[in-house]
């Protein structure tokens, strides 16, 4: 039996009842500080001929508070990966050439001009260098070229700024000059160094504030371009136009370019024109409710001449992949904004209505590619989980061939598309990498980089359970276990929430989760209506009504899990982030079943989340209109206006150059909070942003988790304080 408690579902009164079977663990539970120890594997390319995999490695160098990434190898027969790159320089993403010869990779190592690097495969090792003339691109099947795009050379440009008129502010420093269309300029420009705001956006997570957006440098139309591998000399321009072409594609026999744009091939200066001018339209017109057809595939002549239009629906095409006999296109598209993605097949010679292979089917694609036999193959999420598909080009219903409760990334094929490598996680499993032949079959495990800490560690597992919720819509969840659970023993539990609305958990490794159920607390997680992997139906099913519906969903878990013999149901906790922040927010607002909550990125009030954040869009559309448009639900749906009614203690965590979720909603609430009387800690990271916890520096995201871990024990278990140390 496995070292987890095993339950069974039943149906009872409409509810799912989980019935334990207890069996015990071993190894000792997760640490925050074991983070430092895990190795994470991404990006995985597989040679032409199969025989080896080369991806990235990223561990954490702790003393130094930073992540490393490195170039690993490994055979597809087995044996030891090796290392490719060199320890003391970053390097990632690697991608082979197309004979096997060279490979690629990624790194800001110093000594060279750009950041594309390669290895010699062909020969003994040596030392990285920076080829030349290796475009990276579309190529045909007898790779003699290299197709892409990149904006031309405008010699008529330079020589008008040669010929304009002098700079009014040339001697004045960058910071201080006025921005385009400014009424006011600094007295004193030399004494001036704060920042002068006449458009938006002018600040990004991540990036911060950032310049004006009339003051960014013009991009000139990005045109199709065709070379020689490795030849330089032969680059030669295909297109000349003022739109630009995107997600170019060359068929196999080398003759047509496929490539995305504007339907009506306008220049790239009248579609920005135009959608400046939608800005200032009333807000259902400018968003544009009803389908609308925003780009639509063409095809050229590798010579060049006059495209050719194959589609003309609604939607954005895009992913384009050419069939082997290069007599069809698939790609991807949503014919509306709240539609789910399809995936489409189109005559490359003939045109025609493109053919929705995918039907009616519930899930979206993600990946796509064709075999060498004609089938197409997709990955796509089901739900918390990731497959690969085998996809039949004339339609029906899509054949799983990689499956398994784990999430399944970067799918990467060798050049006769016998054999697909991949990276996979589970929920008791960090990342590694593995290989399957093409329809699935003789899979295996190439690596084993988390093996010491995997046995040193008991990683609990989850059980997965659906639930029929409001409206009879059925809810996917799991319930982590407590470390070292014992049967007839009750333990706290906390609720996880998501965020987005749009995202989703699910089958994958996650150190939050093991952070809590380290501490001896069941973990509870759902995917609520708004998630994603279930069909756009079901994503935008929360649209303006953010916590009615979406919390029914959240209390119908945490309902079914207290039914349990071994959950305490005074010892309830919740927390989230973004979205499950505001979510976090809004349950202790509706009700005191929870005992403690921690709010991490959080959104207290649209009304000023709105005036302060970089992401507008999102409320735009999800609140259908501005704020002044749509006040009452802007207001409604604003946890501070019910703050009156919190009594549930509460850890705020917040990101000081966070610009998705300010720190000014974390500020009204931790004020609203101490005002009256309610136990409540705030912790403002520095030198963080909305993605702290993700992609933070490595020393705040586990003294982050640690706060985590001790704001639940306190609360739900030992009552202990963190002074009483001291």
């Amino acid at each position: 039996m496995s070292a987890r408690r095993l339950f069974v579902r039943f149906a009872l009164l409409g509810l799912a009842v989980l019935v334990p079977v207890a069996v015990s663990a071993q190894g000792r539970a997760f640490e925050p500080q074991d983070w430092y120890r895990l190795t994470t594997l991404s990006s995985p390319a597989m040679s032409p001929d199969g025989q080896h995999v080369a991806f990235t490695v990223m561990t954490i160098d702790e003393e130094a508070n930073r992540r490393h990434r490195e170039v690993w190898m490994v055979s597809t027969e087995g044996g030891e990966p090796r290392r490719l790159t060199s320890p003391g320089t970053e390097s990632s993403n690697p991608r082979w050439s197309p004979d096997g010869s060279l490979l690629f990779f990624t790194s800001s190592r110093p000594g060279g001009e750009g950041s594309t690097w390669a290895l010699r495969m062909d020969g003994p090792g040596g030392e990285a260098f920076q080829p030349d003339g290796w475009q990276s691109g579309s190529m045909p099947a007898d790779h003699s070229f290299v197709v892409f795009t990149e904006a031309a050379d405008d010699d008529e440009d330079e020589a008008a700024e040669a010929d304009a008129e002098p700079d009014p502010f040339g001697g004045m420093p960058s910071t201080a000059r006025p921005p385009w269309g400014a009424v006011t300029q600094p007295i004193a420009p030399a004494r001036f160094d704060g920042r002068h705001i006449v458009d938006f956006p002018y600040k990004r997570n991540g990036a911060g504030f950032v310049a004006n957006p009339r003051e960014e440098p013009e991009v000139r139309p990005a045109q199709i371009w065709t070379q020689a591998l490795g030849d330089e000399e032969s680059k030669r321009q295909i297109t000349d136009t003022d739109y630009s072409h995107r997600g170019v594609s060359v068929s196999p026999d080398g003759r047509w370019i496929a490539f995305t744009a504007d339907p009506e091939l306008r220049s790239d200066e009248v579609v920005r024109e135009e959608r400046d001018s939608l800005a200032l339209l009333p807000y259902l017109e400018s968003r544009n409710e009803a389908p609308r057809n925003d780009a639509d595939l063409f095809v050229v002549p590798i010579s060049g001449g006059e495209p050719r239009r194959l589609t003309s629906q609604n939607g954005s095409e895009g992913r384009l992949v050419w069939s082997p006999d290069s007599r069809h296109i698939a790609f991807a598209s949503s014919l509306a904004r709240t539609e789910s993605t399809r995936l489409w097949v189109v005559d490359a010679l003939e045109g025609g209505e493109p053919r929705n292979v995918l039907l009616d089917w519930q899930y979206e694609p993600s990946a796509i590619d064709w075999t060498d036999d004609g089938f197409l193959t997709m990955s796509a999420s089901v739900g918390g989980r990731t497959a690969l598909f085998h996809v039949d080009p004339e339609g029906g219903e899509p054949t799983e061939v990689v499956s398994g409760r784990r999430r399944i990334s970067g799918f990467s094929y060798d050049a006769d598309h016998e054999h697909v490598a991949f990276v996979a996680t589970s929920v008791n499993a960090p990342t590694e990498l593995f290989i399957a032949d093409i329809d699935g079959a003789n899979e295996r495990r190439l690596t084993g980089f988390n093996d010491e800490l995997n046995t040193e560690i008991a990683w609990p597992e989850a059980e997965r359970f659906t639930y029929e919720s409001v409206g009879g819509l059925e809810i996917e969840a799991w319930l982590q276990y407590p470390h070292g659970y014992q049967e007839g023993e009750r333990y706290p539990l906390v609720l996880y929430i998501h965020g987005g609305p749009h995202s989703a958990y699910g089958e994958g490794w996650f150190d939050e989760f093991h952070n809590l159920t380290g501490a001896g607390m069941f973990v509870l997680y759902t995917n609520p209506r708004g998630s994603s992997g279930y069909g756009a139906d079901f994503t935008y099913s929360t649209r303006g009504r953010w916590g009615m519906e979406d919390y029914e969903d959240l209390m119908k878990a945490v309902d079914i899990a207290i039914e349990r013999p071994d959950v305490d149901p005074d010892r309830l906790g919740v927390t989230g982030g973004s979205y499950g922040g505001f979510m976090t927010a809004w349950i202790t607002t509706k009700t005191d079943r929870f005992k403690a909550a921690q709010a991490d990125r959080m959104i207290s009030n649209w009304v000023s989340w709105y005036g302060t954040s970089e992401a507008q869009g999102l409320t735009e559309f999800e609140f259908y209109g501005k704020p002044w448009e749509n006040w009452d639900l802007y207001e409604e749906l604003s946890p501070i206006k019910f703050v009156d009614r919190v009594v549930t203690p509460t850890l705020i965590v917040q990101s000081e150059e966070d610009h998705r979720t300010p720190m000014t909603d974390a500020e009204q609430w931790f004020m609203s909070l101490k005002k009256q009387g309610v136990p409540v800690e705030f912790m403002r990271y520095p030198r963080s942003n909305h993605n702290l916890s993700r992609t933070g520096e490595p020393w705040l995201l586990v003294d982050r988790l640690g706060r985590l871990r001790q704001w639940f024990e306190h609360w739900l278990m030992d009552g202990t304080l963190a002074s009483d140390g001291m």
